[in-house]
Parts: structure tokens; sequence; C-alpha cells
């Protein structure tokens, strides 16, 4: 992997310690990395994941992100002994600050520009589906086990946004039925559901998600980014705001360079090289 050194993103891969962070181009690859554990977060983990998605959005070298796990599995959720057992000794504050910081986790995912695609095998559950859930596009196995287990543990399914963000993946039925069930959705039923946008072979799903990750990264990347916010946006917009929104942010791209350089390049037969600008 080749590894730029002048950017804030490559700063915070080189303090990163609980996540494993490689950038090869303008794709940066977050690696959850205890796969002896099959990749749960600690509270650790969580405060750096919050700090480098939130630093992307200073970040223009990057214009892609993978999140993936080692050792075959995507990310066995909140490490019982090094999460779970110590929340039973938090007050009410203390809780409130933990389940704050997991929630800024999605927050700094949804707000950062570039698009973020989460390459799943094997489990993948609890707050490791939510990463996946909160991630833009997310590309799965035939073995990989997604599960919202926050039921099992006698917990809501109210869990970093996801009676918000769920149902607008999957439909309400059916995230009601995971949410309230916390059973396992497989990887062929994830992608008829629509939660994976496509499965791919166990030992393609990581390459497949970076050949993905470098196609949007050479695309119109600040079109990218508004596409993004908008998707976000219009979540709570009538129909009406949404086309007068939508009106605002095209005509917004169209004083872009990169609008003119797809222009100049069909005029020419040729391929339009984008610059993000």
């Amino acid at each position: 992997m080749s590894t730029p050194h002048d950017d804030p993103t490559c700063q915070s891969m080189r303090e990163a310690i609980h996540f494993g962070l490689a950038v090869e181009g303008s794709v940066a690859t977050v690696t959850l990395n205890r796969p002896d554990k099959k990749n749960p977060l600690t509270f650790e983990s969580y405060a750096e994941l919050v700090r480098f998605f939130r630093q992307l959005q200073y970040d223009d070298a990057v214009k892609a992100v993978v999140v993936t796990g080692a050792g075959g599995n995507f990310c066995s959720g909140g490490d019982v002994f090094e999460i779970i057992e110590p929340l039973l000794a938090k007050d009410t504050k203390g809780l409130m600050r933990f389940t704050e910081m997991t929630g800024d986790l999605v927050k700094a995912m949804r707000a950062c520009p570039q698009p973020v695609i989460a390459a799943i095998a094997g489990v993948c559950v609890g707050a490791g589906a939510i990463i996946a859930m909160a991630s833009d596009l997310r590309l799965g196995t035939h073995d990989a086990k997604v599960a919202f287990l926050f039921n099992k543990v006698g917990l809501a399914g109210c869990d970093m946004g996801a009676c918000a963000m769920l149902p607008r993946i999957i439909g309400y039925g059916r995230a009601s039925e995971l949410l309230f069930t916390g059973r396992v959705l497989g990887g062929l039923e994830a992608e008829r559901w629509g939660f994976f946008n496509r499965l791919c072979a166990t030992d393609a799903v990581l390459p497949d998600a970076m050949q993905l990750a470098h196609e949007l990264a050479s695309g119109p990347t600040f079109a990218n980014d508004i596409t993004k916010k908008m998707l976000a946006m219009e979540w709570a917009m009538s129909i009406e705001e949404a086309i007068k929104a939508e009106a605002v942010a095209q005509a917004l791209c169209m004083t872009t360079q990169d609008f003119r350089r797809a222009f100049e390049a069909f005029a020419a037969r040729q391929k339009p090289v984008f610059a993000g600008n």
C-alpha cells in the first residue's frame, strides 16, 4: 500500500492503534483487526474511529473509504468484557456519555463527504451491524451473518440510529423483525432485502469493495459529496422541498470544473478525468 505523508488522515494512521488504517492512492481502508475475537469494538476503538471519520471532513486527499474486518469476520459488536461488563458499573450520566459517543460514530460516518463502503464477511452483529448500516454501500458474502442483537442483551433496538436508518434501507416491517427478534440475517437474504448492494465471493469481497471505492474516487467527488448530503437531508423533506433543494444543489454542481470537463471530454469523444473541483 502506498501512503502519502502530508494529509491529516495519514497522521491519524500513525496515531491509530486500535484499528488498521492504510491509504492506497485516494482510497483509505479501515480494518477492524482483533481477529481472535471476531473484531469487537472497545471504548478506545470507538473513540479513534470517531476521530478518524471526523477528520475526513477536512481531508481532500482521501476520496473514498472502505471498512472491513480481519480474519474472515467483519465485527462482533462491543467487546463483552471490555465494554459490556464495565457499563454495569456506570451511573446514568456515564451511560449517557457512552451511548452518545457510539452515536457520534454513526454521525461522523454520515457527515464525512467521502462515500463509505463496507466489505462484509462472516460475523457482522451488534455495533458491527450498525457500522455496516451507517456505510453508504455494503458488499457482502454468502457466509455473512448480520444481526442487530440488542434485544438479546436486554436492550432496545433503538441503538445508534437503527430505528431511523434501518427501515429506510430494508423497509419498516423487515427492520421491525430484525430489531424485535435480534435474529441473524444470512447473506442471500440480506442481498434480497436490500441490506447488501450485492454478494461477492468471500475472497473477493474486499478486492471488489476496493475496486468500487477507486471507481468512486476517480469520479466527480464534489458532486458525490453533494449526493451524500442530499440523501441524508431529504429524509425529512416533502417531495416539493426535495425538488427545490435538489435544484439548488445541482446548480451548484454545474459551477464546478468537473462539469465543464465532462462536457469537453464528451465533445472530444474522450473519457472525462475528474479532479473533484
